[in-house]
C-alpha cells in the first residue's frame, strides 16, 4: 500500500513528564506547500485512534479520517496552507509507543514505556515543527484528544502559534468520561490474552478490544441519533440460532461490525496509554484553576467548537475554554452546534462543521 508517512527522530534522551525514552520517532503527513515566508503552516493533532493520514494525497490516495475538511479548496485549503498532521507519541501508526522497540534493550517497550501525557505528545509534535524549520505556525488544530493536545501545545509553546482551534474537547476530563475510559481499559486488561501487557504483538486481546470499542462507539454518538437511525429495527443478519442472547437488533449489529473492524488495527497497550493520557491532562495544573492555566495561551485568533449532544465532552466544557479565552484573544469565535451525532459530529456532520471551519480559515 502507498505510504505518505514521513518521520522525525528526536536524537538522544527525550524527557517526558514521567520518564525518559531514547531516540523516539514521530510519524507525520503533510499536504500543500510552505510559502516563502514559512508562515502558512497548520499543525493538526488527532484523536485517540486515528493515524496521521487525515486526508488523501498523491503519495497516498486513500481517503483520510478528515477527508472532507483538509484538501484543495476545502475548509482547510491546501492550496493556501501547509498542513501537518501528527501521529501521537504513544500510538501505533509510526510513532514510538508501547508497541515499539526500546533501543536500549532491543525488546518491545510494552508496559516499560513511561506513563504518557498529552504534554509529551505536544512536545513530540513540536519536534516535527522544528525539524521542518518552521518558527511560527499559522494555527494549531485538534479535535477530541487532539483538541486537548492543541491546548497543551498552545500553553507549552505560546510563541509558536498565532492561532488555535479546539473541537469537541475540554480543559480536562470530567468524572463521567474518566469512568467510561476506566471501564474500557479494565475490559482490555481483563482479557486473558492481554497477559499483563506481555501478549504476542501479532495476537491482539481481541475480546477486550472488541468490548472496549463497543462501549466507545456508544459514547461517540447520542441517544437521539440511535433512536432516529435504528429505532427498534431487527437485524437481518443470520446469527447463531442456538445463541439465546445473540444479536437481534440493528443497533447491536452496527456495534458488532465496528468492533470487529477495530480488532487488529490498533495495539492494545497503545490504546491503554493514550486513554489514560486523556484522563491525566488538566489545564488547572498550570496555575491552580482552568482560567489561570488558559492565561498561558497567547494567540491572535482562536475558535472553540462544541456539540450540544456530546456526552464525552459536553458543551459546557467548550464554554469553559471560551470563557477563559474570549477577553484575551483579538479574534475569538465560539460555536455550539446542534448536531445530533454527538462526539463524532466533527467526523460526520460536515454540513455543520465545514462552514464554521472554513469561516475561520
Amino acid at each position: 500500500m502507498p505510504d505518505a508517512r514521513q518521520y522525525v527522530t528526536i536524537n538522544g534522551p527525550f524527557v517526558m513528564q514521567h520518564g525518559t525514552i531514547t531516540d523516539p520517532t514521530v510519524a507525520y503527513e503533510t499536504w500543500g506547500e510552505l510559502n516563502a515566508a514559512r508562515d502558512n503552516a497548520i499543525l493538526v493533532f488527532t484523536g485517540l485512534s486515528p493515524s496521521a493520514h487525515a486526508a488523501s494525497s498523491h503519495a497516498d490516495p486513500s481517503a483520510g479520517w478528515w477527508e472532507d475538511v483538509i484538501g484543495p479548496h476545502k475548509p482547510i485549503d491546501t492550496t493556501r496552507y501547509f498542513v501537518i498532521c501528527i501521529n501521537s507519541l504513544g500510538s501505533c501508526f509510526g510513532s514510538t509507543g508501547p508497541a515499539s522497540i526500546d533501543p536500549t534493550t532491543g525488546d518491545l517497550y510494552r508496559l516499560d514505556f513511561p506513563v504518557l501525557s498529552l504534554e509529551d505528545i505536544a512536545t513530540a509534535g513540536d519536534a516535527v515543527v522544528e525539524a521542518l524549520a518552521i518558527d511560527e505556525l499559522h494555527t494549531v488544530v485538534g479535535a477530541s484528544m487532539g483538541g486537548m493536545t492543541a491546548l497543551a501545545y498552545a500553553m507549552l509553546f505560546p510563541s509558536r502559534t498565532r492561532g488555535l482551534v479546539t473541537i469537541s474537547a475540554g480543559a480536562r476530563s470530567l468524572p463521567f468520561s474518566i469512568a467510561l475510559r476506566s471501564l474500557q481499559r479494565e475490559l482490555i486488561r481483563s482479557d486473558p490474552v492481554w497477559d499483563a501487557g506481555q501478549y504476542n504483538i501479532d495476537v491482539s486481546p481481541a475480546l477486550g478490544m472488541r468490548l472496549a470499542r463497543k462501549l466507545g462507539m456508544i459514547t461517540y454518538r447520542s441517544a437521539k441519533e440511535w433512536t432516529a437511525r435504528f429505532g427498534r429495527e431487527r437485524t437481518t443478519d443470520a446469527g447463531d440460532p442456538n445463541d439465546r442472547f445473540g444479536i437481534d437488533f440493528e443497533v447491536e449489529s452496527y456495534l458488532e461490525a465496528h468492533a470487529n473492524k477495530f480488532i487488529g488495527t490498533f495495539d492494545a497497550n497503545c490504546y491503554l496509554y493514550l486513554s489514560r493520557a486523556m484522563d491525566l491532562f488538566d489545564v488547572a495544573d498550570y496555575g491552580g484553576t482552568v482560567a489561570e492555566g488558559l492565561k498561558l495561551i497567547d494567540v491572535e485568533r482562536a475558535m472553540v467548537i462544541g456539540v450540544e449532544t456530546d456526552i464525552l465532552f459536553p458543551l459546557s466544557q467548550q464554554q469553559e475554554i471560551a470563557d477563559g479565552l474570549t477577553d484575551r484573544v483579538g479574534e475569538f469565535r465560539f460555536h455550539g452546534l446542534e448536531s445530533i451525532q454527538g462526539h463524532d459530529s466533527f467526523l460526520v456532520d460536515m454540513d455543520r462543521f465545514r462552514p464554521v471551519i472554513a469561516g475561520f480559515f
